[in-house]
């Protein structure tokens, strides 16, 4: 009885011994980000240097904007990184996130087919070439999903003066996914469709579609890095997502940011303001 009890002790003791060293190295984080930062392949080049520099793991989370901070009033990411900077403000207004910061920034463009039915291709006005579309109904692909593009896209129908829901059933089509779903939807459908220009350079079937409308300053595109509050969700790793923040905004951070391009073209800018 008394070996049976030593041997038992002694695997106990070495069942610990072996989990301690596992817990210690297990530094991980949630971040909510958006569909463009994960489809545009930016995450995939930074995060392994952020990870190897630090240790600190981090799983994605890829959605739109809106449900993004959702996520993170849930308390279901550390960190959340998007680009709707209204949103983001009511999010830290509501005592949901901490620290938002600055990252980078890209721009939208308006995409459409070669034929361009709404005579828009050239021009630099959005809201103006959204109106274009709406008249002459030709068909336009929506995310629909609340996400920072979603929320752009609708700023400048309001711009434009239309309601695109009057649209819906003809020319307006909301698809409720991702930037990437969508733009398969729009070239299979040849229609517009407004994007980040980071997916847009990383997308790959583009079959009739091209940039029809960009350089409006209203398409400026940031993106900001926000804490999710510890004081609402006390499980929130802090110092890990300061960290990850921490880093995004430093010189090595922003210049990895600089270095991704696509067919030597840069996705997304630095704009940390220290």
């Amino acid at each position: 009885m008394a070996l049976n009890r030593r041997s038992l002790l002694a695997a106990a003791f070495a069942m610990v011994a072996f989990a301690l060293p596992l817990s210690a190295q297990d530094k991980s984080i949630v971040v909510a980000s958006t569909t463009s930062t994960e489809q545009s392949g930016l995450f995939g080049h930074i995060l392994p240097t952020f990870t190897k520099k630090t240790g600190i793991a981090v799983k994605v989370v890829a959605l739109g904007t809106g449900q993004a901070l959702d996520v993170g009033r849930r308390g279901d990411a550390d960190v959340v990184f998007v680009h709707d900077r209204a949103a983001e403000d009511k999010f830290v207004a509501e005592g949901y996130g901490v620290d938002r910061r600055d990252v980078m920034y890209n721009d939208f463009v308006l995409i459409g087919p070669k034929s361009d039915p709404a005579k828009v291709a050239g021009t630099k006005d959005v809201a103006a070439a959204l109106k274009a579309v709406a008249a002459a109904k030709a068909p336009f692909v929506s995310r629909g999903d609340r996400s920072g593009t979603h929320a752009a896209e609708l700023r400048y129908f309001k711009d434009a003066g239309v309601d695109p829901n009057e649209g819906k059933g003809t020319w307006y089509r909301e698809t409720g996914s991702g930037m990437g779903p969508a733009l398969n939807t729009a070239s299979s459908m040849n229609a517009y469709i407004l994007v980040d220009r980071g997916t847009w350079l990383s997308f790959k079937n583009r079959g009739e579609l091209s940039i029809v409308v960009e350089g409006d300053r209203k398409m400026f595109n940031p993106y900001g890095v926000i804490l999710v509050n510890p004081a609402k969700h006390a499980h929130v790793k802090q110092a890990e997502g300061r960290a990850f923040m921490d880093w995004l905004v430093s010189a090595e951070g922003q210049a990895a940011i600089a270095s991704y391009k696509v067919g030597g073209e840069q996705l997304f800018f630095p704009d940390a303001r220290h």
